[in-house]
This record gives structure tokens, C-alpha cells and sequence, in this order.
């Protein structure tokens, strides 16, 4: 049959250059190339045993982890008569593996492939029939969902899977992670998306590659529906056994095929989709393929028949791929690279028509770049997540920054043991032995081990996106979570672990992902400097990027400094200032102005303007300078909205009474003290409640007053603004004097301090690993841990178990045992009622803040009516 160029048919001997930046294949076997403390497990999380129900794990088994650190599973449910086998799709929350959401896919044969998008919201699942679903959130619910569209090629199995690609691309410069600006540290690649509407807004869909060579795309119109096309990768068709998908930055597509032999070709390619009449077009060109190197090899020609892994090194790197070729008991790994090479031109040629500069012609070329030796069978691979751009010629800059963990991709092998192995030259870099898997000391203990029978092993692993967790299905079906260290295990000083923690922090920033993994690193004593840290490197940034930034890096801060009981808090702080933010965009939104054609300025800008210049202490004479016709609402809004009025005179209170204890930092509201645009924010909202106060005096704030003479808002803005004028400059803060110290300490005396709720409660599992104690779980059942000390600590500032809950974004108070459904945040645990009880629609736009995150960022997950 005739094929597409083979350019690895017969390998070239490597040049003098080649052999110098890439040297002589090292197996992970040699024990000088790792520190085997570089990966320990942090938790397992493992089904309930049942003597006629049972999980059991899918052949073959599958997983995908996203950016919002979701992670999707699949195993084989057995029924009570087990004739038959339901395929189910489980999805867990790595703070909450324990609360899984599992589905009965509907899908009648094995799902062979699970593929996340690249907001981490859907998921793709393909079977071994040709069906393909797409998943996604109920209710914006991380714990609830349900099967929105798909498409199929019937009868013909999936064996790779990916969505388009969207154009986005961040590349890390490793090298410049002390470089202070974030556009040095991560820039915007150049990157087409694979199919673009009107205007070149990205069109999403996904790419399938079945079993008999057809390769099927399917594409999501703005109105709902699917258009598929499906094609033959080339005239010939043959079996396909593994397959991938990458992209180019032109905006096309390539696909990388396997017949799982050795002695095959790997085929490749270019695929470009386009709408043409409303309907979408397919074309295909075949690609250079290779051979493996260990087929060309006299000495194992034979030796390893079977390809049975086939990945590209990332979705973005469609020039690199990595190949595994196993027998029974033993794997090879090879990485090989495709590049553009010189065609030597005919000297008969060169004298006709001389080639000159760039003109000389090129041709496409795969290059090994790396092998390994000899290893243990490879039962699974797991890729880096991180765009970090490698190529050949970044060897040194790969050697220089070799602790990094986005460089190395995972081997798990049927010994139940994982290496992580540089991707470019598959050195060593760490190792991790499981209980079945202890390092053989001589041939009897290997003998032993191979009778013993079979070994408890990863059949599926994915790495976190930024490659600090490893998760691995295993051979029972259970999960494991692994931490990678940042330092791959070598002893680094202080300064540079927390360099590259503080590194990832900041792309985590940018980008929006999941912090988590970063998270499962950071001790106690890190806490204090990480923060610090990134607060300077966040005010080196320009103005826009800040104000882009500001609400995701007071939530980083806010999850950082739960893992200290020094810290905790300014957690309460951190959160405080989160809803102080969202409450002073949303009023200040309701303004209208009173003429449509009014100058570039809204009433909102105008208000931070006025009040930032007139520092008059009398909430009276500022308010006379503002055009009050601005701030008239409905009265039905205006009532709606009082419990979020509430909230604000309660804070000021509150923040004012304890100034006179400001020497202690531990207390909760101690950073705002100085913070004189938080002070601002009061202010403001402080003089919008005013003038509303006059349109609905029943929507202000209700104060217990000793008086019934007492002017309480008055009062509390004349002492409001002088602390803010204390600390109005950040360069000049200056301390409050001895008379507005005095007056605060007379408030107790005059109205009533309100208890503040700060937190919610703290049931994630991150503050339990910080001891580096494996933690058991188990799936569908909610653990008993014993208490941490930051744990403790937290506990003082959340309510007590048997006292009222309340709704912390709605303000509304929900008894000791909630009737109505709550969802609570994955990441700071906020609570609040699943369905709105407004129908006002100021109040449906303070909730549209929050429908689908939290406040801090954080997904959603659906509460059992008992969750207290």
C-alpha cells in the first residue's frame, strides 16, 4: 500500500551537534538521576465495599483533570445480577473528593476518552460505539451534571478525542520568573483558533479519530445546534489503534495514527475545517511519518511488537510526540521531534540555477530527540499541562531550570511505581514506589515479586495544570493524589521554592485556573512571605492589569492565609474586602443619570470623585455637592436592598469600635484599619445610603442606640472619615489621634456593637495534608478528621454547629436547620440558598455577581438540605 513519506524508515547516525546537546539514552533505572522524596501521596479516596454492588475499573480506564482542578473518572458498575455492566463518569472536586458526582453515562459500551474544554466547565466523554456526549453544570453546580448535546459515528469506536481550539495561548518563560513584570513572565503566543465565526470569534466544537480511520468534527452554532462532518484521514484507510490530536498556530489541525504495531509507520496528519454553505468541510494531506527507533535497532528489532502509548507533548506542540513500544513485561520510550531540514540540491542542478540564502529548498523531518533503556512495562502517561515551549535547542535552559515540575511528564509501570522524566531528553528527574512496589534488592526478590501475582497499579494518571499533583485511577479503582515537590525532591533554600510557588501563584493569577495543587505545597511558615511577595509583585504591575486582578488576588491571599494560625485572620479580612467590592459595583450600578446625554462620567464616577475630594466630616455638606436626582430608585428596590445596607453600617460599626485594640492583628478587621481605599468604599456607600435614607427611611441600616436623639449615621461618618483621612495616602499613613481614639472608645456606650459573621465553615480537606500524613477516604461519605491546628483556630471565627445559619452572600438569616437547598463554594465554603427568593431586579443583579462562581472565584456545589 502506498503511504505518506516515512522519514523514519531508515535513521539517520546523529551529528556531532546532536550528540553533543542530547547524550546517550539514560533509563529512569539509574539511581543517581532522582531524590525519591520529590512525590509522596497526600490522600486516597476509595469506593465503599459492597458484597453484590461494586465499582470495579473500565478496560480501558480513563481520567481528565481541569483547569478548575474538576477531576472526571470512569469504572464499570456492577449490577446485583451482574449480567451486565452500567459505564458510569464520576466527577470530583479535589477539596471534596469524598462529595463525587457520579452518572450513568448512557453510554451502551466502554468509554474509551475524556476531554475537558478549556474553561473547565464541559466535558467530553466517547465510547467504544461512536457516541460522543457533552456534559455540563446544572445550575452552575460542580456536583450536578447533565448531558447537553452530542454527535456519533455509529459502530465505530473513538480513540481520540479534543475539543477545537480557541486561539488562547499564555507561554511561561521559566527563565524570567524573577522578572517583575507579568507580561516578561508570561506572554500572549501568536496562536489561530481552529475555526473562527463572524468577526473572529473562535467557534467551539470538537474532533473525534474513530477506530477504521475517519476523523469526525463537530461544530457548536451560537443557536444550539451540532454541525458534524466526517472524513477518511486518507484514501486508504486502515485500522487505527491510538491516535492524537494537536494544533498548529496557523489554525490547523494534526493527528498522529498508530495500527499498534512497531513494525508500522506512525502516520500523521494536516486536518483543516471549515463552514462552507452552513455546512462543515473536512480536508486532509497527509504528513511525514516515522518509525520508531527501536524497530531499526538489530538488537530489538523484535523486542517490543506492540505501540501502546502514542501522545503529542502537548495540545499547542504539534512538532513533538512521544511513543511507548512495550512487549509482556518490559517498555521503551522515545521522543522525537519534527523539523525543518535542507534538501541537498544535485551539483548539476546548483550549476543551472545556483541556490542563494533562503531559497534552498526544505523538507519536513522527524528526529529522535531522546530514548530511554530497558523499563518496566508502562501502563500509563501522563503529559505537563503548562505551555512551556521546548525545543531542541533549549536543552540548556531545560538543564538550568531542571527543578522545575512543568518540565517532566509521568510513567506509571506495573510494579505500581511513577517516574517523572524530563520530556525533551527522558532523564530521570523523581520517583515514587507504591506499597506494591518497594525496590528489589537482587534476581530472587524480583522473582518473587513477578509470581506473586498481579500488582496494584495506575491504569490512568493526569497531572495537575500546574503539574505540582499527580492523580492515578489504579487497578481496584481507587484514586490517589500525589504531591510532586516544586524542587523535584533536591534540596533547594527557601528563597527559590518560594520563587517557584510564587511563579505558578502568578500565572494562576493571569489565567484564572485553580490554585489547589499549588495549595497542597505551601507550610505555615511560607504563608507570611508568600503573601507578602505577591502583594509586590501585584503592585508592580500597571494600573489597568491591577484592576483587572484585584478581586483574584484577594481571594489567592485569602486561601493562603488559611494554612497558618497566624494568619487566619486576615482571612476574614481578605473575605470581608471581596464582598465590600462586590457591594459598592452593584449599588454604585443602580445610579442613573438624570439626562441621557450627560458628560463621559456615570453618577458613579462622579460620587468616588466628590467624595474623594471634599473631606468634610458632616455626611450632610457632601451630599449637597452630589445631584441627588441621580440616586432616585424605586421604593421596592430600595427596601430590597436593606440587607446589604445592613452589612455595611454593621462593618463600620464594627471597624470603628475596635480601633482602640488595633495593636492586636490577630483580631478580625485589623488590616482595614489602613487601608484607605476599603475606608473610601465606606464612605461612599455611607453617603449613598444617606440620600436613600430620605427617599425610604426604612431602608437604613437599624442601629440599638442608648439615645433616641442620636444622629448614628452622622456619627459614625464623621469618625469614618477621619481614621480615612489618617491612611487616604498609602505612602503617608499616619497614626489616628488620641481624640478620635477616645470617641471610638465611647461607641459601645452609645449603640449597640453587632456580631459580625466572618466565616463559614472550613470542611475542605487542604488544611488536613499539611502534616504530610496520608489521608484515607472514601467516596459518598463525608470524613471524620480530626481537628488541625489552623483548623482550631479557624473554628473561632465561624459559628458554632447548633447556632442559626445564614445566607453570607444574601445576608438572610436561615434558621438552625435550612429547609431550602444551599450550594456552597469549593473554596472558601461560603453558603447560600440554591434558588432566589427576589423577584426584585436590583437584587437578581446582585445575585447574576455570583450565579455561576463565588465571590472568591470558587465553583458551586449543591448542599443536602441536613447540612448543618
Amino acid at each position: 500500500r502506498r503511504r505518506g513519506p516515512v522519514s523514519g524508515a531508515a535513521p539517520a547516525p546523529a551529528s556531532r551537534e546532536e550528540r553533543a546537546a542530547f547524550p546517550a539514552p539514560r533509563g529512569p533505572a539509574e539511581p543517581r538521576r532522582f531524590a525519591s522524596g520529590a512525590m509522596d501521596l497526600a490522600y486516597v479516596c476509595e469506593w465503599e465495599k459492597k458484597p453484590k454492588s461494586n465499582h470495579c475499573p473500565s478496560i480501558p480506564l480513563v481520567c481528565a483533570w481541569s483547569c478548575r482542578n474538576l477531576i472526571a473518572f470512569t469504572t464499570d458498575l456492577k449490577n446485583e445480577e451482574e449480567k451486565d455492566l452500567t459505564h458510569m463518569v464520576h466527577i470530583i472536586d479535589t477539596e471534596h473528593p469524598w462529595d463525587v458526582y457520579s452518572v450513568n453515562s448512557g453510554h451502551a459500551e466502554v468509554i474509551t476518552c475524556l476531554e475537558w474544554d478549556q474553561s473547565g466547565s464541559r466535558l467530553l466523554s466517547a465510547d467504544a460505539d461512536g457516541h460522543i456526549k457533552c456534559w455540563g453544570m446544572t445550575d452552575h453546580l460542580a456536583n450536578s451534571w447533565e448531558n447537553t448535546v452530542g454527535s456519533m459515528v455509529e459502530g465505530d469506536p473513538v480513540v481520540a478525542l479534543s475539543w477545537l481550539h480557541n486561539g488562547v495561548k499564555l507561554a511561561l518563560h521559566v527563565e524570567k520568573s524573577g522578572a517583575s513584570n507579568f507580561g516578561e513572565k508570561f506572554s500572549r503566543v501568536k496562536f489561530s483558533p481552529s475555526l473562527t465565526l463572524f468577526g473572529g470569534k473562535p467557534m467551539e466544537g470538537w474532533i473525534a479519530v474513530t477506530i477504521s480511520g475517519l476523523v469526525t468534527v463537530s461544530l457548536l452554532k451560537p443557536n444550539g445546534q451540532v454541525l458534524t462532518s466526517t472524513e477518511s484521514l486518507c484514501r486508504l484507510r486502515c485500522r487505527v489503534a491510538l491516535a492524537d490530536v494537536a494544533f498548529t498556530g496557523g489554525g490547523n489541525i494534526v493527528v498522529a495514527t498508530s495500527d499498534g504495531s512497531s513494525t508500522s509507520p506512525v502516520q500523521f496528519y494536516k486536518v483543516c475545517v471549515s463552514v462552507v454553505n452552513e455546512k462543515c468541510k473536512i480536508d486532509t494531506e497527509i504528513l511525514p511519518s516515522l518509525f520508531m527507533r527501536c524497530t531499526t535497532d538489530p538488537a530489538r528489532k523484535d523486542k517490543y511488537p506492540a505501540i501502546t502509548h502514542l501522545k503529542f507533548l502537548a495540545r499547542d506542540m504539534s512538532e513533538q510526540v512521544l511513543l511507548c513500544a512495550s512487549n509482556q513485561n518490559s517498555s521503551i520510550v522515545e521522543c522525537w521531534s519534527l523539523r525543518k531540514e535542507g534538501l541537498p540540491v544535485n551539483n548539476i542542478f546548483q550549476q543551472i540555477s545556483p541556490v542563494v540564502g533562503d531559497k534552498q529548498p526544505m523538507i519536513l523531518k522527524w528526529r529522535i530527540l531522546s530514548a530511554t533503556n530497558d523499563l518496566d512495562r508502562v501502563s500509563a502517561v501522563a503529559l505537563p499541562k503548562l505551555p512551556i515551549s521546548l525545543t531542541n535547542t533549549d536543552l540548556k535552559v531545560a538543564n538550568d531550570t531542571k527543578f522545575f515540575p512543568g518540565l517532566g511528564l509521568a510513567l506509571a509501570f506495573h510494579d505500581g511505581s511513577v517516574h517523572i522524566v524530563h520530556r525533551l531528553s527522558l532523564q530521570m528527574m523523581a520517583v515514587f514506589y507504591g506499597s506494591s512496589s518497594q525496590r528489589p534488592v537482587d534476581e530472587q526478590t524480583i522473582k518473587r515479586q513477578r509470581t506473586a501475582g498481579p500488582l496494584v497499579h495506575f491504569k490512568a494518571m493526569q497531572l495537575s495544570w500546574t503539574s505540582l499533583a499527580l492523580a492515578g485511577i489504579d487497578s481496584h479503582g481507587k484514586l490517589s493524589m500525589l504531591r510532586i515537590s516544586p524542587s523535584m525532591g533536591h534540596v533547594l533554600d527557601m528563597n527559590m521554592s518560594l520563587r517557584h510557588l510564587l511563579f505558578l501563584l502568578e500565572y494562576c493569577m493571569v489565567t484564572g485556573y485553580d490554585w489547589w495543587d499549588i495549595l497542597l505545597h505551601v507550610q505555615p511558615n511560607m504563608v507570611q512571605n508568600l503573601v507578602e511577595k505577591l502583594h509586590e509583585e501585584y503592585m508592580r504591575q500597571n494600573a489597568a492589569l491591577q484592576q483587572v486582578l484585584s478581586t483574584r488576588i484577594v481571594a489567592m491571599k485569602a486561601s493562603l492565609c488559611k494554612l497558618s494560625s497566624s494568619t487566619i485572620a486576615r482571612v476574614c479580612d481578605y473575605h470581608a474586602k471581596l464582598f465590600l467590592i462586590a457591594i459598592s459595583c452593584t449599588l454604585k450600578s443602580l445610579l442613573r443619570p438624570h439626562f441621557l446625554n450627560t458628560p463621559d462620567k456615570s453618577p458613579g464616577d462622579r460620587l468616588t470623585e466628590i467624595c474623594s475630594k471634599i473631606t468634610d466630616i458632616d455626611i450632610d455638606k457632601v451630599m449637597i455637592n452630589l445631584k441627588t436626582e441621580e440616586f432616585v430608585l424605586e421604593m421596592t428596590t430600595l427596601q430590597s436592598l436593606q440587607q446589604l445596607i445592613q452589612w455595611v453600617g454593621d462593618f463600620v460599626l464594627y471597624l470603628l469600635a475596635s480601633l482602640p485594640n488595633q495593636g492586636s492583628p490577630v483580631r478580625p478587621g485589623h488590616s482595614f484599619l489602613r487601608d484607605g481605599a476599603s475606608l473610601g468604599m465606606f464612605r461612599e456607600l455611607m453617603v449613598v445610603i444617606r440620600i436613600w435614607g430620605l427617599l425610604k427611611p426604612s431602608c437604613l441600616p437599624v442601629y440599638t442606640a442608648t439615645s433616641d436623639t442620636q444622629d448614628s449615621m452622622s456619627l459614625l461618618f464623621r469618625l469614618l472619615t477621619k481614621l480615612w483621612l489618617c491612611c487616604r495616602e498609602e505612602n503617608h499613613i499616619t497614626e489616628p489621634d488620641d481624640t478620635l481614639i477616645d470617641e471610638c472608645c465611647l461607641l459601645p456606650s452609645q449603640l449597640l456593637i453587632p456580631n459580625i459573621d466572618w466565616l463559614p465553615i472550613n470542611d475542605g480537606i487542604i488544611s488536613k495534608l499539611q502534616n504530610k500524613q496520608l489521608v484515607r477516604l472514601q467516596f459518598g461519605k463525608a470524613p471524620g478528621l480530626v481537628g488541625h491546628t489552623v483548623s482550631s483556630q479557624f473554628d473561632a471565627f465561624v459559628r458554632a454547629p447548633g447556632q442559626p445559619k445564614i445566607d453570607h452572600l444574601r445576608r438572610l438569616h436561615l434558621g438552625a436547620y435550612p429547609t431550602e437547598e444551599c450550594k456552597s463554594c469549593t473554596r472558601c465554603g461560603c453558603v447560600t440558598m440554591l434558588k432566589s427568593p427576589n423577584k426584585v431586579t436590583a437584587v437578581k443583579q446582585w445575585e447574576q455577581r455570583w450565579i455561576k462562581n463565588c465571590l472568591c472565584g470558587g465553583l458551586w456545589r449543591r448542599m443536602p438540605l441536613s447540612y448543618s
